[in-house]
């Protein structure tokens, strides 16, 4: 079905990681808003055919894809309308973050290609809807600065980041006494620690309650996800890192909870699908009809909430002794985490080496302050490299 086509007085948005799941909900909820959101760009690394789907249905005049095979197939394919616009390459992403048309920047590519892209929107004084987390684990101190310079708006789109903005909504910082980010617990929340020796990758990518990409379903499983947003949140809401915990709630309805100062608390619940995040950060500050079904609380709702027990899942305690650390400690983190999962899901690391991986690589390569982004991306070349060596 073709969209309509309407009068601009629509929020006009760029997507950035069309192909993945946070892509896929992102169309739904442009979809479901004809009048309110407009897509005018769309990216992805290599999945050109679906692009084009997505540039029909949408009539998107501007198409990037990262790399060049799938960007020469994509031109030849006759698959996009007469007059379509490629973009190739991180210097074609990172035009789209800045085209001149375009209010809002959705971020929803994996691993570091994301920065630059998100930078320049920022510079361009985009309003930046932020769904990788790897870019400010790896450079937030850039990222916020970025932000504070342009005036522009940083929105996350994690759940729990963005449940922590809701509830921030009207309250200073400094009534803040503490944040509370929930976790599923992953595919491994009811296992005895014996029995983690033993897990496989198909038992770490069935998670309980997301359908998410391999990577961040075993993220999940070891709950570096939950460390990557701790030290995310302490990054967007400018936290100190014993403002910042994670508990278990194997529902996923309660997102986040704000505690304040006076002892109150809030929190923010919605059903686990990402559209609701989503809708919330490109349609801010106003509100519409969600794609999902609400909340029902007229029938039986269980909540419940398990402290975490930091022996079973240990990528979590190095995650808080990173966010003390500072400086490029989470830049490491984030890198050997990715070279270590990489290996587990090709079957060259168990389970349990992952955060063993990670925690020597922190060893071998001390943090330090840096001064610039090239210092970062030096740093994270260092940590993969030396990750590899532990394998």
């Amino acid at each position: 079905m073709t969209a309509p086509i309407l009068s601009n007085t629509r929020k006009r948005v760029v997507l950035l990681g069309a192909s993945g799941s946070i892509g896929e909900n992102t169309l739904r909820v442009i979809a479901a808003h004809p009048d309110k959101l407009e897509l005018v760009a769309i990216a992805a690394r290599g999945q050109w055919e679906k692009l084009a789907a997505i540039a029909q249905q949408f009539r998107v005049p501007h198409v990037g894809l990262f790399d060049d095979t799938a960007l020469a197939a994509a031109r030849n394919s006759g698959a996009f309308a007469s007059g379509t616009q490629f973009h190739g390459g991180l210097a074609g992403l990172t035009d789209l973050a800045r085209l001149p048309e375009a209010d809002t920047v959705l971020v929803a590519v994996v691993g570091t290609t994301g920065l630059a892209p998100a930078l320049a929107a920022l510079a361009a004084g985009k309003d930046l809807a932020l769904a990788s987390k790897e870019i400010l684990v790896l450079a937030g101190k850039f990222v916020m600065a970025a932000a504070r310079a342009s005036g522009a708006q940083l929105l996350p789109v994690d759940s729990e980041h963005n449940a922590v903005f809701q509830c921030l909504q009207g309250h200073s910082a400094a009534d803040v006494a503490r944040i509370t980010l929930t976790a599923s617990g992953g595919a491994f929340r009811d296992w005895p620690a014996e029995r983690l020796a033993h897990a496989t990758v198909a038992d770490a990518l069935k998670h309980p309650n997301w359908s998410m990409g391999p990577k961040i379903t075993v993220d999940s499983a070891t709950l570096a996800n939950k460390g990557l947003e701790l030290i995310e949140a302490q990054q967007l809401f400018g936290l100190r890192p014993e403002q910042c915990h994670a508990v278990i709630h194997p529902q996923s309805i309660v997102h986040a909870l704000v505690g304040f100062n006076d002892g109150s608390m809030i929190a923010q619940l919605c059903p686990p699908s990402m559209t609701f995040p989503i809708q919330h950060a490109l349609l801010h500050p106003t509100r519409a009809p969600g794609v999902e079904t609400a909340l029902d609380f007229s029938r039986l709702l269980s909540l419940e909430f398990r402290p975490i027990d930091e022996s079973l899942f240990p990528m979590l305690r190095i995650a808080r002794e990173v966010m003390y650390a500072g400086g490029t400690a989470p830049a490491i983190y984030n890198a050997a985490n990715e070279v270590a999962v990489a290996a587990f899901l090709d079957a060259r690391l168990p389970f349990v080496g992952i955060p063993r991986v990670v925690a020597q690589t922190l060893e071998k390569l001390p943090s330090s302050e840096p001064d610039d982004l090239a210092t970062v991306l030096a740093v994270d070349a260092e940590a993969r490299r030396i990750a590899a060596e532990q394998l």
